[in-house]
Formats: C-alpha cells, sequence, structure tokens
C-alpha cells in the first residue's frame, strides 16, 4: 500500500522531491506546506513543475495539514538561516505522529558531539512520543561523505586517510540565501560570512566526520577547519546576484578529522563562480563539477562522481541527487523503530523500487 506523505517546502531541493513524491506510485501525497504567500492554493503538480493536477492545494498551515496524519513527512525548508525555527518544526512534525525524512537542519544528520544534548534531548523525546523516526540527509553533508566512503572503504585491507571533496562551480545556482548570505559570496573579504565564524565548518560538516568515525570503529581527537577566499578581478553576474569586483568569487575549506594529531578523515569543498578562478585549486573531472573520493591505504583508490541530469546542469543534477536520496529513504525509515536514524541505522538502500524495469508500465 502507497505511504501518506506530507511534503514541506518547494525550493530548489523541496521541488525535486515532490515532483518524485506526485510520480513515484509507492507513495500518495496528502498535503503540502509552502512558505511563500503567493504559493498558497497552488496545486502541487504546478509548483513541482509538472504537467498534472494532484488536487492538493499548497497551505502554510503546519499544524493544519498534519491533522491529514500523514506516515511520514519530507522536510525541505530552509534551516541555514533559522535552525531553532526549523528544529521547532521538526520536533511538532515527529510528536504528531509522522516519521520525518529531511533535508536539513543538517547537524540532524548526525547531532551527537555537534548539538548540545538540551537541543537533542527533544527532538528524540518527540521521536519516543510519536512512535516514529527521523533521518536528515542529502548530497555534501550527506550520501557523498557516508555511503560513498564506506562503500569503497569495505574493499581495502587498510585505510590510512579518507578525503571527500566537492569542486563545484555555484555560478548557475540561484540559492541566493545560502551563496550570498550563509556562504558570503560577493562580500568584502574582511566582512567574514556565517559559514566562517569560528566552528562553523566544523559543525555543519563535523556530523559527517563524526559519522564516518563511529562507522570506521574509531572516536577523533579532534575537528580542525581551514579556508581560503579568492575576490573577483571584476564585476560580473550569476544566477543568485550581482558579485561586485573585490567580493568573494572563489572559496576553499577544509574540515579534517584528527587522531593522534594525523589527519585522518577530510572533506575539502572547492567552490568557484568562474572557472578561471585559483586553477591551482582541485579541478572538477567534468565541466561545471564533480564529487571526489580519496582513499590513501591498501588498496587506495580515486573515485570521480560526475552527475549529470536530463532536466538540467550540474548544479541541477546535484541537487536532484539528494533529493532522491531523501525520498528513497521513506519506506526504510517508516519501518525503523523509533528514534533519530543515521546510515549506520538502516538497511543498505538500493534502487529498488525507481529501477526502470521494476516500475509498472
Amino acid at each position: 500500500m502507497a505511504i501518506r506523505v506530507l511534503h514541506v517546502a518547494t525550493g530548489n531541493v523541496g521541488r525535486i522531491a515532490l515532483s518524485q513524491l506526485i510520480e513515484d506510485p509507492r507513495f500518495v501525497l496528502a498535503g503540502l506546506v509552502v512558505s511563500s504567500p503567493e504559493k498558497v492554493g497552488r496545486d502541487a503538480g504546478e509548483l513541482a513543475g509538472l504537467d498534472v493536477v494532484t488536487g492538493v492545494a499548497a497551505t502554510d498551515d503546519l499544524d493544519a495539514a498534519l491533522e491529514a496524519q500523514p506516515e511520514c513527512t519530507v522536510y525541505c525548508a530552509l534551516s541555514e538561516t533559522r535552525l531553532f525555527e526549523a528544529l521547532d518544526d521538526v520536533q511538532k512534525i515527529l510528536a504528531s505522529g509522522s516519521n520525518v525524512v529531511a533535508s536539513s537542519p543538517v547537524p540532524l544528520i548526525y547531532p551527537w558531539g555537534v548539538l548540545p544534548d538540551r537541543m537533542i534531548g527533544p527532538i528524540e523525546d518527540a521521536c519516543r512520543t510519536g512512535g516514529v523516526s527521523l533521518f536528515a540527509t542529502g548530497v555534501d553533508p550527506g550520501w557523498v561523505n557516508d555511503l560513498l566512503p564506506f562503500a569503497i572503504a569495505s574493499t581495502c585491507q587498510r585505510v590510512d586517510q579518507v578525503r571527500c571533496s566537492e569542486i563545484a562551480d555555484y555560478a548557475t545556482y540561484d540559492g541566493g540565501p545560502v551563496i550570498l548570505d550563509f556562504m558570503g559570496f560577493g562580500r568584502p573579504l574582511e566582512d567574514l560570512p556565517k559559514m566562517f565564524k569560528p566552528g562553523m565548518l566544523a559543525a555543519s560538516w563535523g556530523v559527517s566526520l563524526r559519522m564516518l568515525a563511529r562507522g570506521f570503529g574509531f572516536e577523533l581527537d579532534e575537528i580542525t577547519e581551514r579556508f581560503e577566499r579568492e575576490p573577483a578581478p571584476e564585476a560580473f553576474d550569476m544566477a543568485a546576484g550581482h558579485i561586485p569586483a573585490g567580493g568573494v568569487a572563489a572559496m576553499r575549506f577544509q574540515v579534517s578529522g584528527l587522531v593522534g594529531g594525523k589527519e585522518v578523515l577530510v572533506i575539502d569543498h572547492t567552490t568557484r563562480l568562474r572557472g578561471d578562478l585559483r586553477p591551482d585549486w582541485p579541478q572538477p573531472a567534468q565541466d561545471g563539477g564533480s564529487y571526489r573520493l580519496e582513499i590513501v591505504g591498501e588498496p587506495s583508490y580515486r573515485v570521480d562522481v560526475c552527475p549529470t541530469s536530463a532536466k538540467g546542469d550540474h548544479n541541477y543534477a546535484a541537487i536532484a541527487a539528494g533529493a532522491g536520496r531523501i525520498v528513497n529513504s521513506i519506506p526504510d525509515v517508516v519501518a525503523a523503530a523509533p528514534g533519530l536514524r543515521t546510515p549506520l541505522d538502516l538497511p543498505f538502500n538500493t534502487a529498488r523500487g525507481v529501477f526502470a524495469t521494476a516500475l509498472p508500465s
């Protein structure tokens, strides 16, 4: 029987996830929650960019939407600029008796050691109260630095270091609140954005490092962070807005997990708004962007992942990958024991239910 699902938010991730919920026979859309007044009352099919009428009208009232008693809620609302509001939303949904799969808030991917107990406790209590589970994931942080490293490292006789990299041009990504506000593209070098405040990188990507360490069977002594930024040589425009001359137009950061003073787990991000900036930094394996896993051990590996899509460029493909990971996890999360769940707790997720030859004609 199809799983009744409530969907929250129709931004870059949410719109793609919503389209799969509508088209995938494993699910039936029980409701849609939006935050923009101009979206209220519009059909879910229209907001998903599909040529279908679902009969499900968008509302901005989460409490009213939960009265439909969905088995699972897909939560894709922005949290980078509204962490506490997003945590409150998730807690409310769980307490109502709905499981949650989410692209945010990112710390919920693996909150232990990142969020204080006073913030984790209410989420765990809500899971117990509702008898439901929560699973947060995405691309990076997400499957690029959990599923992929675990799968490849499982073939090694010895592992000395794991490095997960994103190397991408964000010029076509139109997520202004993330690119301009949180990451600080376009700002003067002396104007430090939220993402580069002390401890923020370690908090945002530390979730993945701590989960990797747990999966590999050890604990980290410490997590370090470092970053570089490059100003624009002249002004130019990109999808999210205007970049003035001297404003940040490229950045690289590394978040490392150390044991005995040695970097054993590294997350390395190189983000440009123009491909010609900082040619000395890592280059993608395909035009626009790619992900890279490097394992030093026996044997050693370099694995380049090059997402593409018939519906958009590399940025669209990466977002679609994160959305797919979220939606495809729904059956396993609904079946899981109540609690905060990670990839270490859930069954290995395959293309069961989405592989083309298995779909009804």
